[in-house]
């Protein structure tokens, strides 16, 4: 499976590929925001993006995903720090199909995961 992971934060992008890594996940793609990945979907199984980036912002590039034939059924994980009930309502009915906010454990991330792909 490979998968991306968009945030403007290096640490956290690294915290996330880490904790991908220890579920089994070794083929990661990094992308800085929105139009770094959009640049780097060929052959992505998953997607994980941060809301508040530069250059595109998380929901943008949602949107973006979910508007192009090629890519709209990568599911979508968005790990953030917005945590309020408008802000996951606008994200799910954008195309997410799972939100995560930060700080999450691993096991949180994992549940995540399973419910989108399965075990």
């Amino acid at each position: 499976m490979k998968v991306i992971v968009v945030d403007d934060s290096s640490t956290m992008r690294r915290i996330i590929k880490n904790t991908l890594s220890r579920l089994g996940m070794e083929d990661i793609v990094e992308a800085e925001h929105g139009l770094d990945a959009l640049s780097k979907l060929d052959g992505i199984d998953l997607i994980f993006t941060d809301w508040n980036m530069p250059e595109m912002d998380g929901l943008t590039f949602v949107k973006s995903v979910r508007a192009s034939q090629t890519y709209k059924h990568i599911p979508i994980i968005m790990v953030t720090t917005e945590a309020g009930k408008e802000d996951i309502v606008e994200a799910i009915k954008s195309g997410v199909n799972n939100y995560v906010v930060k700080p999450f454990t691993p096991e949180v991330l994992k549940s995540k995961i399973e419910a989108v792909i399965g075990k």
